[in-house]
């Protein structure tokens, strides 16, 4: 049988400016620089609770989530972090697929067969990054 992880990093642009900034913990983030032209590229989930979503106007998601913080994005960062969590599935296996922030890992043979064990050690190992 064939199983396929499917890592789900929609926030993950949101989710380390939260670790980086504990202040910011709990609270609506919106990385998106603000302006009439700006998308947002990512919401922490507290944002999202409100409607906020990726690639939707900036002034729209200042509309519906008033409160938000805005933070300009750093893509140097979230290369840097987005690497070291593709470092944790390569410890796992070398059958990934990225798409975007997101992962895939297609491989059967995984923690000798195992590919639910080995979602749950990534379960662990990429939070602590994120």
């Amino acid at each position: 049988m064939r199983k396929i992880i499917h890592a789900d990093m929609d926030a993950f642009y949101a989710s380390v400016e939260q670790r980086d900034n504990a202040e910011l913990r709990g609270k609506p983030v919106i990385v998106a620089w603000k302006g009439n032209r700006s998308v947002v590229c990512a919401a922490s989930y507290e944002a999202r609770a409100f409607g906020v979503r990726s690639a939707i106007p900036a002034l729209r998601a200042e509309h519906l989530c008033p409160t938000a913080v805005f933070i300009a994005p750093d893509f140097t960062r979230y290369r840097a972090v987005s690497r070291s969590v593709r470092e944790i599935f390569e410890r796992h296996t070398d059958l990934i697929e990225p798409s975007a922030t997101e992962f895939r890992n297609r491989s059967r043979y995984l923690y000798r067969s195992m590919p639910t064990k080995t979602a749950h050690v990534l379960k662990f190992d990429i939070p602590a990054l994120v």
